[in-house]
Formats: structure tokens, C-alpha cells, sequence
């Protein structure tokens, strides 16, 4: 299936006869299936097919004339049907997803006496065949391979800052902190495993149906629905590292009411179900806790807060700095939650009551922020100049 093929000869996308050889693939009845990893391969292999067969014609189209054209507007019963079959059964969309489509049910391990790193995962299903697309996928499977100690802090800090445990809520908070550090050093890998020029050769198979011009009237499952349906395109934006982070720190309630919002709302729904459970138990923990509240009455427990806020901005800052370069969708709203917050929660610090340690971490952390949020909207102002019909999305 995927452009180039391990042995480098072109591979049936690469021919644009993909569409033509699933008329050949059986239609399986897959409702007598009950095995959980089998459901999951299931899932992962039929998502990849129906994203291909969607927008094969798509990428033929980019890679002549640089347009996209329209993809295909039915999914075939053979595909459709088990599809959907599947994706009832794990409480997925029948359609591809980022965490149990193509990133993070992708993979598998090459010595399986090691761990998740880097030289040591192969990937299963690919698109294009590029060691970039290789490199893109993996690398978020190696920084999600921190989120076990990250969710066993986020409770250790929950617990303790609603047991007013000053001692353990600094300790689980401050390796909160050392977690999300970990988490963006293995993100600055990203671009030497994946080169940023290769990233548009696998792009397209990774869009979705909704809100797209390669799908105006979505896409109609034959043998399932005389509904046509839509779908949003696989991203990383639908992981739970940062979002859990955001409800941990109570960042997601302070997010203003816009479009961009909404659609990261949405994407709380093509997340696995118990991650999606986990981040509303999270959400809704912090709020009785009051974990910003506590973190504020106590200087050194406020500047441990503004260290892990500091972190979820350097996540997002790398991102901008790959949307700027490949997303051309922007809007006009406002994106600043996160720095807004550090400025909020730095001027209510009382530096005389810092440790040396804490009074140049906060110094530094507040200018950091004040200087972003400057640079961040003279970014916008020229996007907004550059691109037109941002809010089209």
C-alpha cells in the first residue's frame, strides 16, 4: 500500500491503483470478534485503509499540480461495513485517529527486553514509506512513553493539594515539572528523525472529512448509513499529555470562547475512552482541590506552578513553531491562555518569601512569558496579513 514499498519500488498509491484493489478485498464479518488486540489491529489496519482509499485521488492530484482536488465521497461495504463493526466495538469513530489509528497503536517493539526509545520501535503502517513518516510517528510514541509518571504525579499533586500537604504537593508538582521537561526534550528530537521537507509526502492521508474542500458533501459508509458522514483528520492535538496538564493546572477553564476552542473541544471525542474519562476526572479533581488556589498561598509552591505552566507554554510554542511552517488554517481569536496565566500568577508572587532557587526561577519564567505573548501576537498580526479566509475552517 504505501508509496514506496521497503525493497523501493513504487507501492499502489504510488501508482493510483489502490482504489482499483480493494474491490478485491472480502467483506469480512468482524461482529463475532471479541479479542481486544485483535479489535485493535482490526481498527488500526481498516482506518488506514478507508484513509487511503478516501484520499488516494487527493495526493495523486498534490503531487501534479500542487492542488487536491476532491477525494472519494463513498466508502465501499467492504470497508465501510467492517469498519464500522470494529470501531463500535473498541468506542472509536470509524475513522482514523491519532492515538489508536496511527500513532500509538503502531508501532512494535524491535528487542522487547527494552524499552520505548528511540532505535528500538519499528513502525507497522505507514503512508508514504519515508523514513520521515518513520521518524514523525515515533517520536510521539517515545514521549508518550512518560505519561505513566506523569499520571502517577498529577495524582500524587491532586491528592496532596486536597489534603493541604504542602511538602508532597511541591515534590509531586516539582516532577510534574521534570516530566513535561523530559517530554519537550524528546519533542526537539522530532525534526532530526523527520525532516521537515518530507512531512507534505504523507500529509494528505492524514486529513479528515469534515470542514475539508476535498469533501463538501462528507463521506457516505455504504451498507452502513444513507447519512453522509464527517470526520476530522488525524492529530497530535487528540493526545492527553498536555490536555491532562491543562486540567491539572487549571488552564482549560479559563480558555476563552471562540471557534479554535471548539475544535479542541471536538477533539476531546477522538480520544480513547479512558483517557477521555481520565481527563474529566482530572478536570473535575483540580477543581475541588483548588490546586492553582493552593499552589498561591505559598510562594515556592506558586513558583513550582508557574514552572509547570511554563512547560505546557514550551510545548505549545514548539508547535507553533510547526504550525507556522506547514498549517496554513489560522484564526483571529485569541491564543494566549497559557501565557496570560504565567503573567497572572507571577504578579501575585511575594518574592520576599522565595528561595534564592525560586525568586530567579519566577524572574525568569515572567519575562519569558511577557516577552512570548509580545512575539506571538506580532506573529499573528503577519499571518492574518498573509493569509486570507483564516476562520474558513
Amino acid at each position: 500500500m504505501p508509496l514506496t514499498l521497503k525493497d523501493g519500488s513504487p507501492g499502489l498509491l504510488a501508482q493510483g491503483k489502490f482504489g482499483e484493489a480493494c474491490k478485491a478485498l472480502p467483506q469480512y464479518d468482524l461482529s463475532g470478534v471479541e479479542d481486544s488486540e485483535l479489535l485493535s489491529a482490526l481498527y488500526r489496519d481498516y482506518t488506514f485503509v478507508a484513509s487511503a482509499y478516501l484520499l488516494e485521488p487527493c495526493d495523486i492530484l498534490y503531487r501534479k499540480t500542487g492542488d487536491y482536488g476532491l477525494g472519494r465521497d463513498v466508502l465501499p461495504k467492504n470497508i465501510a461495513v467492517p469498519l464500522v463493526q470494529v470501531a463500535e466495538k473498541i468506542g472509536a469513530k470509524p475513522f482514523m485517529e491519532y492515538a489508536l489509528s496511527y500513532a500509538l497503536y503502531n508501532y512494535r517493539r524491535i528487542d522487547k527486553s527494552k524499552g520505548l526509545v528511540w532505535g528500538n520501535l519499528e513502525l507497522i503502517r505507514p503512508f508514504s514509506g519515508d523514513p520521515s513518516e518513520l521518524g514523525f510517528i515515533i517520536s510521539h510514541v517515545t514521549m508518550v512513553s512518560h505519561s505513566g509518571e506523569l499520571v502517577k504525579n498529577t495524582i500524587r499533586t491532586l491528592e496532596a493539594s486536597s489534603k493541604h500537604n504542602r511538602a508532597q504537593f511541591n515534590e509531586a508538582l516539582s516532577n510534574v515539572v521534570m516530566t513535561y521537561d523530559k517530554i519537550n526534550r524528546e519533542m526537539d528530537t522530532m525534526w532530526a528523525r523527520s525532516l521537515p521537507a518530507d512531512y507534505l509526502k504523507f500529509r494528505t492521508f492524514i486529513m479528515g472529512t469534515k470542514n475539508q474542500p476535498m469533501f463538501p458533501k462528507g463521506v457516505l459508509y455504504e451498507g452502513v448509513s444513507d447519512t453522509p458522514m464527517f470526520h476530522r483528520g488525524e492529530s497530535g492535538a487528540n493526545d492527553s499529555m498536555v490536555p491532562m496538564g491543562d486540567n491539572l493546572l487549571q488552564l482549560t477553564e479559563r480558555m476563552p470562547s471562540n471557534p479554535l476552542t471548539a475544535v479542541l473541544k471536538d477533539f476531546r471525542t477522538y480520544r480513547p475512552h479512558n483517557h477521555a474519562e481520565f481527563l474529566e476526572y482530572v478536570e473535575d479533581k483540580a477543581r475541588q482541590a483548588k490546586v492553582r488556589e493552593f499552589a498561591e498561598q505559598e510562594p515556592n509552591s506558586a513558583a513550582i506552578y508557574l514552572a509547570a505552566v511554563d512547560q505546557i507554554r514550551d510545548f505549545r510554542n514548539r508547535h507553533w513553531s510547526f504550525t507556522k511552517e506547514y498549517i496554513i488554517k489560522y484564526t483571529k481569536h485569541p491564543l494566549a491562555t497559557v501565557l496570560s496565566t504565567m503573567e497572572e500568577v507571577g504578579a501575585k508572587i511575594d518574592e520576599t518569601q522565595l528561595t534564592k532557587e525560586n525568586k530567579t526561577l519566577v524572574d525568569t519564567l515572567t519575562r519569558r512569558a511577557e516577552a512570548q505573548n509580545r512575539v506571538l501576537a506580532r506573529e499573528v498580526a503577519l499571518l492574518r496579513n498573509e493569509i486570507k479566509d483564516q476562520d474558513k475552517v
